[in-house]
């Protein structure tokens, strides 16, 4: 496809890296420097000017585009670019939000309102992924596949988990549940049977939700939520709203902290199962008085990453078992975990990730990008061409390069535990995991 990118920022940039091996990528900025930066980093074509502008999306091409993604940091801006692409052609369009009300109207439209064919909520997503990750003890990500039926999960492994020092045979006593991979210092590697499990370890595992959790009691026995948990967001942000509305829906009962007195009235009318508490989540002091040291996990969701950093370590170090924080930078993302902070989620990466998901090979029914997209969790509907029909698993594999793993199968709905001797049929939905580097040839069989 021709893909034009506007907006050449964290997101638009890294929607472009995933996309230009495969595609043929024009990105568009006002930033100069982006551009140059773009023109000699990644092999597509960059061009400064103003996207909501006709003239500009003409010379990028915007007759021969396929799709076009807005990626800017302002909503208007996205929706206007959206707009204008539509008054000249008719390539796909998608457009990054924050605003939730906006993705509201678009979902009720009885057509594409704003000119959008795909809108992407960077602030309910953020919110849904930090509801996702407090589900699961220790879960640093977690993504739903097949309908739900199947479920990725990637965890951190400390030192006093249980499973930490086990081999992965010792650790896997689930019937429904598939060692995708470790990731030990950076490296991803498909782990086997005698493979250690070490402190500090990532470990991914594919399966049905009942394994996943089971899995989860494994590694962090005592972490996971329940009615009678503490939930404590700080920050009335709306991700830090979202988060509540949506832990609220799973019948939890959060806490609420918000500096402004305004909001945190609006915020108490709003979530009737929350108790919201309007003071500054930075005093320390207000911390121990409301007992933020029994928190299972607190979510910093200021709209600030230093004070996100200030609340989180005081939260830690009052003794709050996880700390989840809101990192808008992603180059602090690496700082919050290396000061302790368990799970550092980037609005913009998690927006990224969508879209790429959304603009990856068609006949992928669902994608999740796994450390930095240095490998892929892949749901695929297997037609009669496919390299696995028909075949055992053990069988079929062997035409396959290193670095894939059959992690579930679903068939007319139910959950199929693949094993060597597993027949997949036409019309199964696999999820596996890949390795990024021999994507494009596991695509090409199945």
């Amino acid at each position: 496809m021709r893909v034009i990118i506007v907006g050449a920022g964290e997101v638009g940039s890294s929607i472009a890296e995933s996309l230009a091996d495969s595609h043929e990528v024009v990105v568009v900025d006002q930033d100069g420097e982006r551009v140059d930066s773009l023109t000699y980093s990644l092999d597509v074509l960059a061009i400064e000017g103003d996207g909501t502008s006709l003239a500009t999306l003409r010379d990028a091409g915007i007759e021969q585009a396929d799709m076009i993604i807005a990626s800017t940091d302002d909503d208007e801006t996205n929706l206007v670019i959206c707009g204008t692409a539509k008054t000249v052609d008719d390539p796909f369009t998608i457009a990054r939000v924050k605003k939730v009300d906006y993705l509201e109207t678009w979902e009720h439209a009885e057509q594409s309102a704003f000119g959008v064919d795909f809108m992407v909520c960077t602030n309910l997503l953020t919110a849904m992924d930090i509801v996702r990750v407090i589900g699961l003890p220790a879960a640093r990500d977690v993504d739903p596949f097949a309908g739900g039926k199947v479920q990725m999960a990637e965890f951190e492994v400390r030192a006093d988990s249980p499973v930490a020092d086990q081999t992965v045979r010792q650790a896997d006593r689930f019937d429904s549940l598939t060692f995708a991979a470790i990731i030990r210092n950076g490296d991803v590697a498909i782990p086997r049977g005698e493979t250690v499990i070490q402190a500090d370890d990532k470990v991914v595992v594919i399966g049905s939700p009942e394994s996943v959790q089971q899995f989860a009691l494994e590694v962090a026995p005592h972490e996971t939520p329940s009615a009678d948990k503490e939930l404590v967001v700080i920050g009335g942000s709306e991700i830090g709203f979202h988060t509540a509305r949506l832990l609220e829906k799973r019948d939890l009962r959060p806490r609420l902290i918000e500096q402004d007195q305004d909001r945190a009235r609006e915020l108490a009318e709003d979530l009737p199962k929350t108790v919201v508490m309007a003071s500054d989540a930075t005093d320390a002091e207000f911390l121990a008085r409301e007992h933020v040291d029994e928190a299972d996990v607190v979510v910093a969701a200021l709209e600030n990453d230093e004070k996100n950093l200030l609340v989180s370590v005081l939260a830690k170090q009052l003794g709050a078992e996880r700390a989840i924080a809101i990192v808008e930078d992603a180059e602090y993302v690496s700082l919050f975990e290396a000061v302790g902070i368990d799970v550092a989620v980037n609005p913009r990466e998690v927006t990224a990730e969508e879209i790429t998901r959304f603009t990856r090979e068609e006949r992928a029914e669902n994608i999740a990008l796994i450390e930095n997209d240095r490998a892929e969790v892949l749901e695929i509907e297997i037609d009669a061409e496919s390299v696995l029909t028909n075949r055992p698993i053990r069988e079929a594999v062997a035409d396959l390069p290193n670095g894939v793993v059959i992690g579930a199968i679903t068939r007319n709905g139910s959950f199929v535990v693949p094993r060597g001797d597993t027949v997949v049929k036409e019309g199964d939905h696999v999820v596996m995991f890949v390795d990024t580097d021999v994507l494009n040839e596991v695509s090409a069989a199945i």
